[in-house]
């Protein structure tokens, strides 16, 4: 399997790119490639079999639209032709429409590969736990646990299908109890951190089995499980609190 890291000396905001160690520590077979900012990304000339790009500062949005713009069809069709893509944090706002900065009347232009805006107060973070559940075929245990930290909050055109459906938390646009994220073919866009796919080791093995791989091996799985099983607990006490 071939995974392509987006610009990792950037796009590592809380810690983001364990999610890949996460993947390829246990299956030496895996081949990453990281596409750093102002080189020709590995996508253009061989399309990777899982695309991956993690959250980054507001001014590295910019870079990264810069980075991407002149390589806009070739996403689009690596999009439509379904090849897998995850973007946690913040890093989905720059496939958007626009970023709008309201507290100095900026408008950023994105990708426009997906329908939308997000919109920036930094003054006006949020951060929060989420419980959700994902509707992925293959995911042994749907249960989603993650957590959230941004200036934005992000409004969707109306004809994307939620990566994940919210039990408990903000989802989209921060609202309480809606959905979160997008998926688009085998597109997926979320606002969450954790790293997302280290705190849902059945939803990593799943999106594994997606993309192919018969007996996914992930290090230290029955400890990851473990940990998963506590704070799936934990976030569902009727008493816990779920914004900080």
């Amino acid at each position: 399997m071939n995974i392509e890291v987006l610009f990792p000396e950037i796009a590592n905001l809380y810690g983001e790119l364990a999610n890949i160690k996460f993947l390829v520590d246990g299956n030496k077979t895996y081949n990453v490639i990281s596409s750093s900012l102002g080189r020709e990304p590995a996508f253009v000339r061989k399309n990777p079999d899982f695309l991956y790009m993690g959250a980054m500062t507001e001014k590295s949005q910019e870079l990264v639209i810069n980075n991407l713009m002149p390589y806009r069809d070739k996403l689009w069709e690596l999009i439509q032709n379904g090849t897998f893509i995850l973007l946690t944090g913040n890093s989905g706002e720059v496939f958007l429409n626009e970023i709008l900065d309201e507290d100095n009347n900026l408008s950023i232009e994105g990708l426009g590969l997906i329908k939308g805006m997000a919109k920036r107060r930094m003054m006006h973070r949020h951060n929060s736990l989420y419980l959700g559940k994902c509707n992925i075929d293959g995911v042994e245990r749907t249960d989603i646990v993650a957590f959230k930290s941004q200036f934005t909050s992000t409004v969707y055109g109306e004809d994307y299908m939620p990566l994940f459906s919210t039990t408990r938390g903000f989802g989209r646009g921060l609202i309480d109890g809606s959905d979160e994220g997008i998926r688009l073919n085998n597109f997926m866009c979320t606002d969450l951190l954790g790293p997302l796919l280290i705190l849902n080791p059945y939803f990593t093995k799943g999106l594994l089995s997606a993309m192919g791989e018969k007996n996914p091996n992930l290090p230290f799985f029955d400890v990851a499980i473990d940990v998963y099983e506590r704070r799936l607990k934990e976030f569902n006490e009727p008493d816990r609190g779920f914004t900080y």
